[in-house]
């Protein structure tokens, strides 16, 4: 299961900024738009599929990744070859609404839904790994990207990531995929049920602090202050870190980074986190989530005033590690915080809510940095409120304290 889900998490690429940066300039030429056009049409698709995820949530507490997830590749392929395919800007809104939806919301939510079941005392290290699909397909993706479009042109570059969902996914989750331990006759963690001591699932279950006394429903958890303070570094994160993702080859370009050197950062920022999210998902099963997310937003908040004000092109390597430091964080401690926090039985509605949210501040993301250099020629106004909004939201984390009743 742990393998699923990092597999997942490596192949929600097509969906996630990192690998639609790679397709900007070449579609923008080809297509004849501005890049302003480009992120409107990424506000239209963050706006539907942040609408849809709360279902998403819905369902996979009800049906599972076991059905959900090889479905969500077959339609994610599909949604690669419509890109692959489109010549205006309205094919172009409807494309990305359907990778973003499927790709960068429903996989990745129900990548880390399975592990969330699987794993209790473990999940916050759990997390740090499936972390690592997505830091891989960071290093990865957008070279093979830049690769595919320089040899075939973006067009069959799409329609080799469809492929490639296809192939990856789509087979292994229908063979390998359990939803839960417990029908296996096993706890989670990988231990074994005793079935000399017929209580002790839930005796380990109230133990690990996930006991079904415990677990909050969406209306509850809502209702909770804790909620919206991690809810704002889950948006500020999506916001900051889409914007400055999706433009980076411009972004560092004004420093004077050639785009090779820009896409191969990524690489940089997916490494450090590598190791970062091990790290803080160890801190996280020590129960330190909201000092880790606070921590992160000052990362952030760091990078965005390197980036207003880099001395040197060499400096861009600082930015890249500041980037991925908080990155691994949010993949692991972002990740295990709503499940830890708010229990087993809703994870899928509550991180669905959330992640609606995200998705829609995703999507929001690169259209002040677009605004900003075409009616200014600079990036210094959408930078400078990009470097404020990290600040705010780590502030308010740091008093979200865990509700009582999902204390054990």
């Amino acid at each position: 299961m742990l393998g699923i889900g990092t597999l997942g998490m490596y192949l929600s690429a097509p969906g996630q900024s990192f690998s639609v940066a790679v397709f900007i300039d070449p579609m923008l030429g080809d297509l004849g738009l501005r890049r302003t056009d480009y992120s409107f049409a990424y506000l239209i698709a963050g706006l539907v599929g942040g609408a849809l995820l709360p279902g998403i949530g819905w369902l996979l507490d009800r049906l599972g990744a076991r059905v959900l997830l090889p479905t969500l590749g077959l339609l994610l392929g599909t949604a690669c070859v419509w890109m692959s395919s489109i010549g205006s800007l309205l094919g172009l809104s409807i494309g990305f609404t359907m990778i973003r939806s499927i790709g960068q919301g429903a996989v990745t939510l129900s990548s880390t839904w399975l592990v969330g079941e699987w794993f209790q005392r473990r999940r916050g290290v759990a997390m740090g790994v499936v972390g690592l699909g997505g830091a891989v397909s960071v290093m990865t993706i957008p070279m093979l990207n830049n690769f595919l479009i320089e040899e075939f042109g973006w067009r069959s570059a799409w329609s080799y990531l469809a492929v490639m969902v296809w192939g990856g996914l789509v087979i292994p989750a229908l063979l390998l995929i359990r939803d839960r331990p417990e029908p296996l006759g096993l706890l989670p963690d990988g231990r074994w049920q005793d079935d000399d001591v017929p209580d002790v699932q839930a005796s380990e279950l109230q133990d690990a602090g996930d006991s079904g006394a415990g677990d909050l429903t969406v209306g509850e958890t809502l209702r909770l202050a804790s909620f919206w303070k991690l809810l704002a570094v889950l948006c500020v994160t999506s916001m900051v870190g889409t914007g400055l993702i999706f433009h980076q080859v411009s972004l560092l370009a004004v420093h004077g980074i050639a785009r090779t050197d820009a896409l191969l950062l990524l690489g940089l920022q997916a490494g450090v986190a590598t190791v970062t999210g091990v790290l803080a998902g160890w801190l996280t099963d020590m129960g330190c989530e909201r000092y880790l997310l606070a921590v992160s937003m000052l990362f952030l908040a760091s990078g965005v005033g390197l980036m207003l004000g880099m001395p040197s092109p060499g400096w861009a390597l600082v930015y890249g590690s500041l980037l991925g430091l908080q990155g691994g964080i949010i993949r692991t401690a972002g990740t295990a915080v709503w499940i830890n926090y708010y229990g087993r039985a809703n994870q899928g509605a509550i991180r669905g809510v959330a992640m609606a949210a995200a998705v829609v501040a995703a999507a929001c993301g690169p259209l002040p940095l677009a605004v900003s250099w075409d009616w200014t020629g600079s990036y210094k106004t959408a930078l400078i409120i990009f470097a404020i909004l990290p600040i705010v939201a780590g502030a308010g984390v740091v008093t979200a304290r865990r509700p009582a009743s999902s204390l054990p």
